[in-house]
């Protein structure tokens, strides 16, 4: 297959297809290589925490990745990005000559840095689990497993899942729903 079919067939694949996956599961994903459950990691607070405290959290956390080599962790950093917008105002800042315009100018870019600031911890965490087609572990199970060892933890959900991937392959944390199919939403609102 030369470069040009191999084009055109990217370009007639879906998006799933692209992602390599083949179908979304009730708290994951089914892939070529198997399924993987995802299960939402909800950080403490560690600045509220003792030495102490956050030594055993990375200690839980360590030896949870170390003894289920199959678990992988997702971090996403789940806030916008303003960085386009910043350029703007630092170009157009150097542009203007007008007072009154450049002072608002510099007022929206420290709004900008403002809202930067208050969503810089806004990180999704994401521990994801294969499951083993031989012996298939139920994701309930695994979610107490979990929540025993101290972790504060809940298996993922479709909008969940949908969620992580936006953010994964498109920086999307905006949308709050994500629908089945591109236009799915416009179609049940007028029929």
């Amino acid at each position: 297959m030369n470069q040009k079919q191999k084009k055109e067939l990217r370009e007639h694949q879906s998006t799933r297809q692209l992602m390599g996956i083949t179908q979304l599961t009730e708290h994951g994903v089914k892939t070529a290589k198997g399924e993987l459950v995802f299960f939402m990691l909800r950080p403490d607070n560690l600045s509220v925490l003792s030495p102490e405290g956050v030594q055993g959290l990375v200690n839980a956390l360590a030896d949870l990745l170390r003894t289920t080599p199959s678990v992988r962790l997702l971090a996403l950093d789940s806030r916008e990005s303003f960085q386009a917008n910043k350029l703007y105002y630092q170009r157009r800042l150097e542009e203007e000559t007008e007072p009154k315009v450049r002072e608002l100018l510099e007022r929206d870019a420290t709004h900008l840095d403002a809202i930067q600031s208050s969503t810089a911890s806004a990180r999704e965490f994401a521990l994801v689990y294969p499951v083993d087609k031989d012996s298939p572990t139920d994701p309930r199970r695994t979610e107490k497993s979990l929540l025993d060892r101290g972790f504060h933890v809940r298996l993922a959900g479709e909008q969940d899942v949908k969620r992580l991937l936006a953010v994964y392959y498109q920086q999307d944390v905006s949308a709050e729903f994500f629908p089945d199919f591109d236009g799915e939403r416009s179609v049940s609102a007028n029929g």
